[in-house]
């Protein structure tokens, strides 16, 4: 017998099924389920959430012996802090029962269907927006309505057994880094319901709500370490747990089915009609700075973002960005102060009790670079000012999913397109013709972006600069 126990749920009173969250990852346990957890503490409600994994068992296969119960760790520089989160009602693993999966979304208890699932699982085109038809998981999806395999398929074919079964819609909710994540949604939902049956798609387009959403807290991978230390602080095993920042800010477009949505205003939430400006401060100051100190401070040599901003040089790097890249493209959300909020940003990544690996957040950058890095670029070229910052951190990509250090060992490059990515670079003789073969990479680089001589050549300078300085030398010498 173990020494400790695991970690078991209160006895509670437990609430209904009101929301189905494909992706039951860290994110969305460190983030979703503690803000639905207060808001019906708060105010009520039958919002329990049944999660849904699309691939794995394995946080099912911790989540279940503790009954759903998780503990959400916050590491502040100070100490940490312990909240035990019983939002979580049940989790499926859609490939061993997919029915099970499309009967609780077809469900009239559930209001809303909330996703997490990386850019990658919304099967787009991220240059483009356009769902991709001829991805192997639609294309499936197209033909397998009782077994889909994509987040994608399972909602339209959910909604399309509501509509026959004369039952109101639920409320599409997308909660990933994406811009414009409810229109986005929205249109590779509508395109995979107008290939399916085109009465679906007028349904679909008339009666389901997609609201936008900007959703911000830095989320470390947990390991063996946090779950020990959990156990020594606690005194019970957790091995669901999740570690999360202080820090949180969740903007919602409210635009909801018939209004139904827990009170996540009252528990700090913006309730709000436009996300949009919200959410391109995030994504351009947060998520594009943060892109860049990934792929930059792992070819330097360090392995978590607060390590890569104790050194001076990428905090200059970083403020310049800011200053002069960045904020001039990001029009001023109601009640934000966009000097502050960087400041802020550059206080979280300098938490050291937060160890965010820069491997982690390099993780599918064929993915993340459109709506990080190469909007800001575009908006600058548009408007005539230089781009070196930016064209730094594209090339740290470029370098990166080369797949080998500056040290000559490889990296693990985790991308959907790492394959093709690798096959690329490789073939590519000298530096310059790199730039150029993985600029013609239209998933990626649009082709108006990458024929773009300014872009090309700023692009080719830095890269220029880290295949001979090297990654730390180039940041500092970056002015």
């Amino acid at each position: 017998m173990p020494a400790n126990p695991l970690l078991t749920r209160s006895d509670a009173p437990r609430p209904k099924v009101g929301i189905v969250h494909l992706g039951p990852g860290a994110f969305f346990r460190a983030f979703n389920a503690p803000y639905t957890a207060e808001a019906m503490a708060k105010s009520g409600g039958d919002w329990g959430i049944l999660t849904v994994s699309l691939r794995s068992a394995d946080i099912r296969d911790k989540l279940k012996p503790q009954d759903c119960a998780y503990t959400a760790v916050e590491l502040a520089p100070e100490g940490a802090e312990y909240t035990v989160v019983e939002a979580i009602e049940d989790i499926l693993v859609a490939p061993e029962n997919p029915g099970a999966v499309l009967d609780a979304m077809a469900d009239p208890q559930v209001k809303i269907v909330s996703t997490t699932i990386t850019e990658k699982g919304y099967c787009h085109n991220p240059a483009t927006g356009e769902l991709l038809l001829d991805h192997p998981d639609i294309a499936h999806d197209l033909t397998h309505s009782d077994a889909p395999k994509s987040a994608i398929g399972y909602i339209v074919h959910a909604l399309n057994r509501r509509r026959l079964a004369g039952v109101a819609p639920f409320t599409m909710m997308p909660c990933d880094n994406l811009p414009n994540n409810g229109p986005l949604t929205r249109s590779v939902v509508l395109g995979f319901a107008r290939a399916l049956d085109a009465d679906l798609a007028t349904w679909i387009e008339a009666n389901v709500r997609f609201p936008a959403t900007m959703v911000d807290r830095i989320t470390p991978a947990t390991t063996q370490a946090d779950v020990d230390a959990l156990t020594a602080a606690q005194g019970y095993i957790d091995n669901a747990c999740v570690m999360h920042e202080p820090f949180r800010q969740w903007v919602i477009e409210d635009d909801f089915v018939n209004g139904d949505r827990p009170d996540w205003g009252g528990v700090g939430a913006q309730l709000v009609r436009d996300v949009e400006a919200f959410e391109l401060m995030k994504l351009r100051c947060l998520n594009g700075t943060h892109s860049t100190l990934a792929y930059l401070g792992y070819l330097a040599g360090y392995e978590t973002i607060s390590e890569t901003v104790a050194d001076p040089a990428f905090v200059n790097l970083i403020n310049s960005l800011w200053e002069n890249e960045i904020t001039p493209t990001v029009p001023q959300p109601e009640g934000e102060d966009l000097l502050a909020y960087c400041a802020a940003l550059l206080k979280r990544y300098q938490n050291p009790s937060i160890r965010h690996r820069t491997w982690q957040i390099a993780m599918d950058g064929s993915q993340k670079l459109p709506q990080r890095l190469l909007g800001t670029v575009a908006d600058n070229l548009a408007a005539g000012r230089d781009i070196p910052g930016l064209a730094l951190g594209v090339a740290g990509w470029m370098r990166y999913i080369g797949g080998v250090d500056e040290k000559g060992a490889l990296i693990e490059v985790k991308d959907p397109l790492s394959d093709r990515l690798r096959a690329t670079y490789d073939s590519s003789g000298d530096p310059e013709e790199k730039v150029v073969a993985l600029l013609n990479i239209k998933e990626v680089f649009a082709p108006d972006l990458a024929n773009n001589t300014v872009f090309r050549r700023a692009v080719t300078q830095a890269f220029l600069r880290l295949c001979h300085d090297g990654a730390r030398a180039t940041v500092q010498g970056f002015s």
